[in-house]
């Protein structure tokens, strides 16, 4: 419900400031290169929290990897190792404070962590092992351990430990079984499992299920809607494409199609499970960002955001979107430093505090009470410190997208 006697004063300042010369346009929709670590060469963002907190690898020039952090008021941010010299980040909180994946040791064994500000980067698994993702408040990691040919999917919970998922009743108990998504309560989890890869689905009521593929011999599950009830991932058709598609138990595998005439694979979904974000290439080799939501079909990023790319520039694969559905991240050519690059697209309307699409009383106040502290949602132009500049993009913008 709109506050009737807050709006009146919002409209008096902005009318205000229009009368002073004031106003300043401010751009409703940003990219952002994330750059790479100091003697890196290369970069790729896998996963964005609800604020636009982006997490990824970068790579030096013998691809050796690391995981890093980004935020808009800090940038790059080397998460080191767990004493040897590789590290990987693939998924974050909703909220932004735990990241997880896998971090080389000093004997040069490579295992799961997570990872807090506060306590750094700890193993959760003392085998060989990987984690992709993690629940909505950082709970519950998921993930695989052990070593090809074999890898088993788990579930890691706060406080319990690892519980290894089970095999469909019936499937052979060995080979490839990897966990790649989590539901926000971590209560579902999602992957892949067998040497032909076949898309599961896991929960404790249900147990593990395969999702079918769309006519070929073969699917991966990759990301899962914050319920539990949307899936994605790609699955060869009779064709013998490789295709992005969205699951629900009602409708099945639904083919999500493809850019030009080529391939596609979808790696992320919002935690709505409406917006869907990843790759399609054609027969040239060339790949291109997509995001998909039922009343467009699948948009080429690049041309829906061609304004805020410079010549040259090109968004190559979108690796993840934010539960909210504002943050697409991924990886691209950045014209301007002439590398592969890691980027963070905000799709958001400026000032739009809340992320329910309306810059209005509600965004003002969350401002206004946040005045004075540190970072947040309520750091609208992320430097830090909620201010009079963060107070000043709101009133500029408001109205905007109601």
């Amino acid at each position: 419900m709109r506050h009737f006697g807050v709006g009146f004063g919002v409209k008096c300042v902005v009318t205000l400031s229009f009368g002073l010369g004031a106003w300043t346009s401010v751009e409703a929709q940003r990219l952002y290169w994330l750059g790479v670590l100091p003697g890196f060469v290369r970069s790729e963002a896998r996963d964005v929290s609800n604020d636009g907190v982006a997490v990824g690898i970068a790579y030096n020039s013998e691809d050796t990897p690391r995981a890093f952090r980004w935020a808009r008021q800090s940038g790059l941010q080397d998460l080191g190792t767990l004493g040897g010299v590789q590290s990987e980040a693939y998924g974050i909180s909703a909220d932004g404070v735990v990241i997880v994946g896998r971090a080389e040791k000093g004997n040069l064994d490579r295992v799961a962590y997570r990872w807090t500000a506060s306590t750094g980067m700890q193993p959760i698994l003392d085998v060989s092992s990987k984690a992709f993702a993690t629940s909505a408040d950082g709970s519950v990691v998921v993930g695989w351990y052990g070593r090809y040919p074999n890898m088993q999917a788990f579930r890691w919970r706060v406080g319990y430990g690892m519980q290894s998922l089970p095999y469909p009743h019936g499937y052979p108990s060995e080979g490839y079984f990897e966990a790649f998504g989590v539901s926000a309560d971590g209560e579902t989890v999602v992957g892949d499992l067998g040497e032909s890869a076949r898309a599961f689905r896991w929960t404790a009521q249900t147990g593990t299920q395969l999702l079918g593929t769309l006519g070929g011999p073969s699917s991966e599950a990759m990301d899962v809607s914050a319920d539990g009830s949307v899936i994605v991932g790609g699955s060869i058709d009779a064709q013998g494409r490789m295709r992005a598609y969205r699951w629900t138990a009602a409708t099945g595998m639904q083919d999500l199609g493809a850019l030009e005439i080529g391939q596609s694979f979808a790696h992320g979904v919002s935690g709505d499970g409406a917006v869907v974000v990843g790759i399609s290439g054609n027969a040239q080799g060339i790949f291109q960002a997509f995001r998909w939501t039922a009343a467009t079909g699948m948009q080429n990023l690049n041309l829906v955001y061609a304004s805020l790319l410079t010549n040259g520039s090109r968004l190559e694969g979108a690796r993840n979107i934010s539960p909210n559905g504002r943050y697409i991240v991924g990886w691209g050519f950045n014209a301007a430093t002439g590398r592969a690059e890691a980027f963070l697209l905000d799709t958001g309307v400026e000032g739009d505090v809340d992320g329910n699409g309306c810059v209005d009383d509600a965004d003002l106040l969350q401002v206004l009470f946040a005045f004075g502290g540190q970072g947040g949602a309520a750091d609208v132009n992320g430097d830090g410190i909620v201010d009079d500049a963060d107070l000043l993009i709101v009133l500029f913008n408001f109205g905007q997208g109601c």
